[in-house]
């Protein structure tokens, strides 16, 4: 079914926009983990709504309901089921694009793939609104990997033309996640960081949206995780990080621009450290042939600029065949990057977790 994701855990998520809740059930977690379940409302809190003026106005708490799988806050190996109830909807804002679709919007396709049937308000299953039991999976597994000297971080790249400073690629450190969690918008750059916050606003007031990137890492994996072909790392980072909405691309190590050097300046040297074989350039992103080499993992996400904007747009109706114009209605995120950022780190770790169970009983 293509809302699971998983080999050694098997993740599902459900659930609407405006349904009465949303959720998530992981099954295959190993029995006797203490899970921080106040650590993971925190985590949650970074991607929940309405918390600032660059984000949309809806307000979810976001608050984890613990189905099943834990008792006393420890696994106890049955599936870890999870939901977050809906409480502040207002599906009459979208009653009008069951007919008139969302330019590069899922509405369209959705009609078409399921004839009329889906749930067009808040976007349905389609909707940013599932990355929250996305994250409340992938917060635990942070925690999970932490135990184990693994640690994960993400922060704002780059919104439009405007950049932050990146991740040093060789020396990574869970002390950058750290203080890049300090700041509400996660920059490491606070003068870039309010520069992009100002163009968010710029656009919101437009009645337009912005687009960005989100870079990610990994530190602290040993080397050897992942298979050649079809199931190396970057091809289950890419898998799940593609399934937060508005990803439209994906780059590991230098990626793209990668190309413009020859070998001998992308290739990454070897060299001995401390008894550990390490490379002095980071251009493969810590991986090579699909699995890890011991670097940190560093991969970076394209988010396009938010599909439901306040200007007038053509677009078609749908039972009448013929051309019109939408203004869309609702409240929506001038730019989903600053709360895309815990999403990518929560899809970056159960991939990575997925692949560690691979080789290692936890």
């Amino acid at each position: 079914m293509s809302s699971q994701y998983g080999k050694k855990i098997k993740l599902s998520i459900f659930g609407q926009s405006h349904s009465p809740a949303i959720g998530v059930c992981v099954d295959g977690l190993p029995a006797g983990i203490n899970i921080d379940i106040e650590e993971l409302r925190a985590f949650l809190q970074r991607r929940a709504p309405g918390l600032s003026a660059v984000s949309t106005a809806r307000k979810e708490a976001d608050t984890p309901e613990i189905l099943s799988g834990l008792v006393n806050g420890v696994t106890c190996g049955a599936p870890l089921a999870i939901v977050m109830r809906n409480t502040d909807t207002r599906s009459s804002d979208y009653s009008e694009l069951r007919d008139i679709p969302r330019p590069s919007h899922a509405d369209y396709t959705a009609h078409v793939k399921f004839k009329g049937y889906q749930d067009t308000a808040g976007g349905g299953h389609f909707s940013g609104r599932l990355t929250a039991p996305l994250c409340a999976a992938g917060g635990i597994c942070l925690q999970i990997l932490r135990g184990h000297g693994i640690h994960i971080g993400a922060h704002i790249f780059q919104i439009g033309s405007l950049k932050d400073d990146p991740f040093d690629p060789v020396n990574i450190s869970s002390n950058d996640f750290e203080n890049i969690r300090k700041n509400s918008f996660p920059v490491f750059n606070n003068e870039a960081g309010e520069l992009m916050k100002q163009q968010i606003l710029n656009v919101k007031e437009k009645g337009d949206s912005a687009g960005g990137i989100i870079e990610c890492a990994a530190v602290g994996l040993p080397a050897g995780l992942g298979d050649p072909i079809f199931d190396g790392i970057e091809n289950r980072i890419a898998s799940i990080v593609f399934g937060i909405p508005g990803v439209k691309g994906i780059e590991f190590g230098s990626g793209f621009a990668g190309v413009v050097h020859n070998g001998s300046e992308n290739n990454d040297s070897f060299y001995i450290d401390g008894g550990k074989i390490k490379t002095r350039t980071n251009n493969s992103g810590g991986i090579l042939g699909g699995i890890t080499n011991g670097m940190p993992i560093v991969f970076r996400a394209a988010i396009k600029p938010t599909p439901s904007i306040g200007l007038e747009q053509e677009s078609v109706n749908l039972s009448r065949m013929e051309n019109t114009v939408l203004q869309v209605k609702g409240r929506h995120d001038p730019c989903i990057v600053p709360r895309a950022v815990p999403c990518v780190e929560a899809a970056a770790a159960i991939a990575l977790y997925d692949a560690y169970l691979d080789i290692v009983s936890i």
